[in-house]
């Protein structure tokens, strides 16, 4: 793979609109970039001149930065404690230590540093990297959502990631794509952009469906439909068990012991619906059994009621879409038939 440029026009790095600081000093540039990642030693190591640049794009949840060094360095951070970093070179090499693993990353492999084990790193003279910077608590919770429950143990990435094999080149064209769309004036990342939200949720399903780590083999078995973790079993479970009281999507979910966002979410990956349609569902096919089964005196108002229907015009449209007949021709038919009979 040839060096990345993302560069609009000549001399032009990488987010240039968003400059944090370009400096020859070495403490200087020590103190800025711990500003907005953690406190770290760095050591200029190169004969080269040191020359550093970061430029730096915050979003909610993450950031998108670029830093140059202009000389080879030494950065050790030790744990970066509330965030990971994924770090992709666009050109050179960086050589890191993270916990016990130790490997090279550059142009076709990227590094993805664990923020619980300790890290050490070497970048050289012509390293120049787009660092995703992403919050350790969102990306978890992120996982969890994704897995359907909480996670019960750190989220550890494992070696370089592959930015040539198909889930790595998906991520590096987004992250590239992203930069050059600022680089252009059009930057949807930001505190409070609906859009930039969704495309954070997007990288980080990237980084958890591209890399490989200790929850890898539990996310592709829960691919299936077939195969829906526990906490969506047991909604259903709560839902049939209270399914002629008044129930909300709040209430199933602290049933379950999981955010109203992630059970959403999990029926929606596993179930192809919500738990809201799920126990809709449900309760029309107990209405459906009652007007079958109408005894005289029954009602399409009294059944559908006795089932939390209280919009009866929605609900015949509903029955009538599921069962291709309406309530009451549902009654009718089955007191004719006790007519009959």
């Amino acid at each position: 793979m040839d060096p990345i440029d993302t560069r609009q026009d000549s001399g032009a790095a990488p987010l240039a609109a968003y400059a944090l600081f370009q400096t020859r000093e070495l403490d200087e540039a020590r103190e800025r970039v711990a500003s907005v990642f953690c406190p770290h030693r760095l050591d200029r190591i190169g004969k080269g001149r040191f020359d550093a640049r970061h430029h730096h794009l915050a979003g909610e949840r993450l950031s998108l930065n670029y830093i140059d060094y202009g000389t080879k360095t030494l950065i050790s951070p030790g744990h970066l404690r509330d965030f990971y970093l994924f770090q992709m070179p666009l050109s050179g090499a960086a050589a890191i230590s993270n916990g016990g693993e130790q490997y090279c990353s550059d142009p076709e492999r990227a590094a993805m540093l664990n923020p619980h084990r300790p890290t050490t790193m070497i970048w050289d003279d012509d390293c120049r990297q787009v660092l995703l910077r992403i919050d350790r608590a969102a990306l978890s919770a992120h996982l969890g959502q994704m897995l359907g429950m909480r996670a019960d143990r750190p989220l550890t990435f494992a070696g370089p990631c592959d930015l040539t094999a198909r889930g790595g080149a998906a991520l590096r064209a987004l992250i590239l794509h992203l930069v050059a769309e600022a680089d252009a004036g059009r930057c949807v990342l930001g505190p409070g952009s609906l859009l930039g939200r969704q495309i954070e949720s997007a990288l980080m399903t990237g980084l958890l469906e591209a890399h490989c780590h200790n929850y890898a083999d539990a996310l592709d078995g829960r691919r299936g439909a077939d195969l829906a973790p526990r906490v969506v079993r047991r909604a259903e479970d709560y839902m049939m068990a209270h399914i002629d009281r008044p129930l909300a999507l709040d209430d199933v979910a602290a049933a379950v012991g999981v955010s109203a966002r992630a059970l959403q979410y999990a029926f929606r990956r596993f179930r192809d619906t919500t738990p809201m349609a799920f126990l809709r569902n449900a309760r029309l096919e107990r209405a459906h059994h009652d007007l079958q089964a109408a005894r005289p005196g029954d009602t399409v108002t009294e059944i559908a009621t006795r089932w939390g229907f209280s919009h009866f015009g929605r609900f015949a449209d509903t029955y009538r879409a599921r069962f291709g007949r309406s309530p009451r021709q549902t009654l009718q038919d089955a007191r004719l038939d006790t007519f009959v009979s």
